[in-house]
């Protein structure tokens, strides 16, 4: 019995500029989840060039992928990926300090982005005390 080979994508070729938003579709199975998952950083191609900025994404190892995906990925999981041991304010401040920024520079964005989404006032609260909604 021979091996069968499954090629996830095939001859995939995307451009997409700064400010462009882009929807991924496609049946079960077609590939999605793969795309994103390279798109992203999580998963590196085994052929072909990924450039993202001008930079071979194909070619850093962990470290440099880790730190892309903190400088210029964001990414909005179908689940949380909360930390249950950090509030959230805390969820939210810990890219920001994985990217170096003191204090100082980190409270007012975190206050901001909790501002955005009206969570404001459960900035003290664990993942587990909020809502679907609001995780």
């Amino acid at each position: 019995m021979g091996e069968e080979t499954i090629k996830a994508l095939d001859d995939v070729s995307l451009d997409i500029e700064h400010g462009e938003f882009v929807a991924i579709m496609g049946p079960s199975g077609a590939g999605k989840s793969t795309l994103m998952n390279i798109i992203g950083c999580l998963d590196v191609v085994d052929k072909g060039i990924y450039d993202l900025d001008g930079q071979a994404i194909n070619l850093l190892k962990d470290s440099g992928l880790a730190e892309i995906r903190n400088q210029k990925i964001g990414f909005v999981f179908q689940s949380f990926n909360l930390l249950p041991r950090l509030n959230a304010y805390e969820n939210v401040e810990l890219p920001l300090i994985y990217r170096g920024m003191s204090k100082k520079e980190r409270e007012p964005l975190v206050l901001h982005a909790l501002e955005s989404v009206d969570l404001l006032d459960r900035k003290k609260h664990f993942p587990s005390e909020l809502s679907g909604g609001q995780q």
